[in-house]
């Protein structure tokens, strides 16, 4: 299976395969060909057939599957997964939805998963969840969570903060990717969208799912190091690994103490930048 850190995942609704190919040449790092909520119950089947068709022409695409987590639905678009593993068709994993336990550990024929952690229950077992062996990120869906704890988040959520601190500590403590944050449903609001990316950056998101072609460079702007940033760290290690030469655990530059935790973080941003 093919596993990126993304710092975009745009979505495409499974029954619109015209837009498979739009939305993987869009500039996102990845697509999530969604079986759920984005499709009628009526064309289930037939977005499942899409998707299925479509990842056989095109093995090797960074596309997420985000199968439905309904009994009977959830068994069907699993079948489906297995037998694109089983054929050696190339895509990045499975996105599961409202993620429990049991789903999670549903047999996808050994791809990767991401969990989708959008209930009450996904986030009291969130640690259980993270730890099992598929699972290789974690996702946040604010709308279904905000619902199902009866939340009223405001304009810039900070009633969703513990959970969100939950869902970067258990990421980290499991040794997963870093999560991927939630959407941004106001499409007109590319402020809010750019103020919100950064911040959920800062707090140790690498990325977030999109809904819309046109949030991919706000977004992948945002997670990206500057270049300022990228050679401030270039620096920082430069001088650690000098010092490490002569015998020093921690030095000064510029004013700033430097030790082998600031060399970590440094290192860190320079591997998101690429380097």
């Amino acid at each position: 299976m093919i596993q990126t850190m993304s710092r975009t995942t745009l979505y495409v609704p499974g029954d619109r395969s015209d837009r498979f190919n739009k939305a993987l040449h869009s500039g996102a790092d990845a697509i999530i060909c969604d079986l759920e909520d984005a499709v009628a119950e009526a064309h289930k089947a037939d977005a499942r057939a899409a998707v299925n068709e479509w990842l056989r022409a095109n093995s090797g695409v960074p596309a997420w599957i985000r199968v439905n987590n309904r009994t009977g639905l959830l068994n069907d678009d699993a079948e489906m997964v297995r037998s694109l593993v089983a054929d050696g068709i190339g895509f990045a994993g499975v996105v599961v939805p409202k993620a429990n336990l049991e789903a999670c550990s549903l047999d996808f024929g050994g791809c990767a998963v991401m969990a989708l952690i959008e209930s009450a229950h996904g986030v009291a077992k969130i640690y259980e969840i993270a730890a099992l062996t598929a699972v290789v990120r974690l996702a946040l869906g604010e709308a279904d969570l905000a619902a199902d704890m009866a939340m009223e988040p405001g304009p810039d959520a900070a009633e969703m903060w513990p959970v969100r601190t939950r869902v970067v500590v258990a990421s980290a403590g499991c040794g997963l990717m870093a999560p991927c944050g939630p959407v941004h449903t106001d499409l007109n609001d590319q402020q809010g969208l750019v103020t919100s990316s950064e911040s959920l950056r800062r707090h140790g998101f690498a990325g977030r799912s999109i809904i819309h072609p046109k949030q991919v460079e706000p977004v992948n702007s945002a997670f990206t190091p500057s270049a300022e940033a990228v050679a401030a760290a270039e620096a920082v290690v430069m001088a650690y690994d000098n010092a490490l030469k002569q015998g020093q655990a921690a030095l000064i530059v510029d004013g700033k103490f430097i030790d082998s935790a600031v060399v970590r973080q440094a290192r860190a941003l320079l591997a998101r930048a690429g380097h």
